[in-house]
Order: C-alpha cells, then structure tokens, then sequence
C-alpha cells in the first residue's frame, strides 16, 4: 500500500466527484440515440482529439510503456515510434472521410456504417462485424479493469476484488448516464491530466539533471542506449522490430477510436483535431518513455537496482518525490487513463448491442428511447460480464490486449480503409476482409516460432487487404445505386461542414 493514503484517497474522490458530475451533465443533454452514442456530432476539436487518445491508451501509457522501457531501455522507441505514426496517419486518412461517410449516410456504428456503405440488405456484414466487437471487448474492458483493481489495491490496500469492483462501479456510472458526451468530455479533462502526469514526473525526478541519465544508463547497461540490441546485446531481429513497429497498423480499425471521428463538430475541425492529437500523443509518448529511463537510475540508486514489476514504475517515483495531494492528482491520472479507455469500450459494445442487434434484427421500428435504454442496459451487462472475467488478477486475459488491438486492426482496418477510397470494393470484398482478418488473427496466434513469431497483425492486416481486393474483383462491380452514393460521398467531401 502506497504511504499517506488517507490524503490520496480524499483526491481520488474529489477526481472521481468531478467525472460524476460531468456525467449528469450530459445526462440532461442526451435524449437520442445519436446523442448517446456519438454525442449529437457535436464535439470540438479539443474534446475531439483529446478523447481520441485517452480512449486510446489506457492504463497502458502509465503502466505499460514505463515499464517496458524499464525494462528494455531504447529499445521500447520502436513500439512508441509504430504508435506514434499510426495515430498520424489514421488521423489523416480516415478522419474527415470517415465523418463524411458516416453524416450522408446517417450511420452511428462501425459494423451500421460498413453494412450502409455496401447497402447490404443481409445485415451480414453489420451483424459479423458487432459480432467481433462485442467479443474483443469483452476481453479487452475486462483487462482495463484488472488494472483499476491493481491500482485501487496498491494505492489504498483493498482486497483486490473489492478494489475492481469500486473501480468498475466508477466507469459505468457516468458512461450509463451521459453517453459519449460525458465518456468524451471526461476524456478531455482525464487526456490533459496524463499529459500532464508524464510531463512532469520526470521532470522532477531529474530536476535539470538530464546531462547525467546517458552516462548513468551506460554505467549500468550500455544495451539501454541503443535501439539495435536489445538488454543482453543480442541484435534486434527484423521480426522483432516489425512487430513493434507494426503496432500503428492497429488504429485504423478500432471502433472505439474511429467513433470520435464521426462525432466531430464539423470536417474543417478534423485538421485542428489532428494536429492536437499527435501532438499530445508525442508528449505523452516521451514522457512514458522517460519515466522508464529515469525509472533505472532511481531504483539503481534507491532501491538496490531491484523492482519485482516494472509496470509500477509510475506509481513508485510519484510516491518517491511528491506530497500526498499532487501523488493523488499524478496517480488519478492512472486511473484517468484505465477509465477512459474502459468506457469508451463499454459504449461502442453497448452501441453494437443496441444499434447492431437489436435495432437490426430484433425491433427495426424500435423508437429512440428504446434503442438508448438497451445501450443503458447493454452497458450494465457487459460491465457486469467483464468483471467476471477481470477477478483473476493472474487471468491471461491481460495478455489478450494485444491478441484484441490486433483482431481489431486485421479485421476492420483494411475494410475501413478501401471502404473510404476504393470505389469498386464490393460487399463479398468486405465480409471476406473481415473474416479473413480475424480468423487469421485467431489461428496465427496459436502458432510460434520462426516467422510465426511476427506480431498476428502483420499477416492478419496483408491477408484481410488481398482478400478485400481479390473477392472484389471476382465477384464483379458494385450495383450502380452503390457507385453513384460513393461518388455522392467524395462530391461532398469538401463541402460539408
């Protein structure tokens, strides 16, 4: 347990007062389903860009790039660099056509705007399609809230799963009540509050000496400084690297990332969201990756070189140097991070419960009431679900982040992509992308050694692509009435506003 709880637990509260009250507030602002699931297209582009990264990197930022930058030293630039330019280029192909796409064709979800861009009448590609996400994010909620558990246990010294339970009782409570607004308004405040977290941790663990960490580090393990070789001075593979590069491939097929691009305000904010957007993720980025870096010298110094568990790197120098108050706001940051990642899961879930189900197959007439209260409903049971699953703190579902991340990628990306410039894809294209994607993602990863080694994306994205292409070629061009909406799309894609 972390020392002074008592003053850290009052500054938790206060955080998690605050995120209610955001919550109530969209509450009174959510009466349609669009309202619920992409907040009436209303954001800026600060909450726009914001919410796209907090939603994006979880617990994961705070705990995880530490501590494989602990733990691996530079060697860690190549999965952040990958991430880096993946949040780039996503932004800058997908954005505004996606927005685009998705306002002409008055589509909420992913899977209701992939069916509606092929004009699919057997709802195979929509129903697939939720079919995934609901699987995937099963999985991957239930790892953000093993890692809330991790934290609550660690700072205030609870049963661990009581700890998950608290901590799973703070995300649905304002995701059931306000929506995306409130998951997306949290995520501007909880995105400015890890940025800021990163930044100044280690700043102040350093306090202006950076001209000594190179030294230091080659001091203790000159492997630490060269992105080449790993710890033990064994060449990197080309294996190696591309699998950590490889990770940017992912961001164009997350739903709960592409969502915050069709609810922006308008397209001339998608250039501004843009550039906020990477920008907080390359401080943040570097931030994690010091926090990691400075992490070594500050356990070789005060700790005897030894931490059983780099992840709780964060944790430990926040601790080491701030009083109880600001280690609170530094640690709510952790928690900032888990939650909006969470909840933004839980929501695109509920949206394919809702939206991709039960408007689809159950209730087509379904009025708008309905469809938002079985996303209400949709979000307590998966909540309810994925606890289940997350009270094994040693469950392998967190080694399912990954597996999730790139079922996601291989088998959405290439879709989406083609989907948004390709004029001859055709629906066969699209069902065989899809399930080819994800099965090889399923299949790849049972299998190791030699080229199986590769991060499951790889193939997984080059399968799903040549088999959009090649399906879309053999089964002939898209109906008439399917080309004329697309070039509909690109005629208005400078246009609207």
């Amino acid at each position: 347990m972390i020392e002074n709880s008592l003053a850290i637990s009052f500054t938790f509260l206060a955080y998690l007062v605050v995120m209610l009250g955001i919550g109530l507030y969209a509450y009174k602002r959510t009466s349609s389903s669009e309202d619920y699931f992409l907040g009436g297209r209303s954001l800026g582009p600060w909450p726009t860009a914001l919410s796209a990264g907090a939603s994006d990197m979880s617990g994961w930022l705070l705990l995880g790039l530490p501590g494989y930058a602990f733990a691996a030293g530079m060697e860690s630039i190549w999965l952040a660099g990958g991430l880096l330019a993946g949040t780039y280029l996503n932004w800058l192909i997908c954005a505004k056509r996606l927005r685009t796409y998705s306002v002409e064709s008055n589509t909420l979800t992913l899977p209701e705007y992939l069916s509606s861009r092929f004009q699919d009448k057997s709802k195979l590609i929509q129903t697939i399609s939720a079919f995934f996400i609901l699987l995937f994010f099963l999985f991957y909620t239930s790892s953000g809230l093993v890692a809330g558990g991790k934290l609550f246990e660690t700072v205030f010294g609870l049963d661990y799963r009581w700890a998950v339970i608290i901590g799973t009782i703070c995300v649905v409570s304002y995701t059931l009540f306000g929506g995306f607004l409130a998951v997306s308004w949290t995520d501007l405040v909880q995105g400015l509050l890890m940025c800021a977290a990163l930044a100044i941790v280690p700043l102040a663990i350093m306090e202006g000496e950076w001209s000594a960490l190179p030294a230091t580090l080659a001091d203790k393990n000159p492997e630490l400084l060269t992105i080449w070789n790993d710890i033990s001075g064994d060449p990197l593979s080309a294996i190696g690297i591309i699998s950590l590069v490889a990770w940017g491939l992912g961001y164009f097929g997350q739903p709960h990332i592409l969502a915050r691009f069709k609810a922006a305000r308008s397209n001339k904010d998608i250039s501004t969201a843009r550039r906020i957007a990477v920008g907080w993720t390359a401080i943040s980025m570097l931030g994690a990756l010091l926090i990691g870096l400075v992490g070594i010298v500050y356990v070789d110094n005060h700790m005897g070189g030894s931490l059983e568990d780099g992840e709780k790197i964060f944790m430990i120098l926040v601790n080491a140097v701030f009083n109880p108050v600001i280690a609170g706001i530094l640690l709510a940051a952790i928690l900032a991070a888990i939650m909006s990642t969470a909840d933004s899961q839980l929501l695109v879930s509920s949206s394919a419960l809702a939206e991709d189900f039960y408007k689809a197959w159950i209730n087509p007439n379904a009025s708008q009431k309905q469809i938002v209260n079985v996303g209400r409903l949709g979000v307590v049971a998966l909540s309810i679900i994925a606890l289940i699953l997350a009270f094994n703190p040693e469950s392998s579902v967190l080694g399912l982040v990954s597996y999730a991340w790139a079922g996601f990628g291989a088998a959405f990306g290439p879709a989406v992509i083609l989907s948004l410039f390709w004029r001859n894809m055709n629906r066969n294209g699209a069902l065989a992308g899809i399930v080819i994607g994800g099965v090889t993602i399923v299949v790849w990863k049972q299998i190791s050694g030699g080229i199986f080694d590769l991060y499951e994306i790889v193939p997984g994205f080059i399968l799903s692509t040549l088999a959009i292409i090649v399906v879309s070629l053999m089964t002939g061009a898209p109906e008439k009435k399917v080309l004329d909406t697309f070039d509909s799309y690109e005629r208005n894609l400078e246009t609207l506003n």
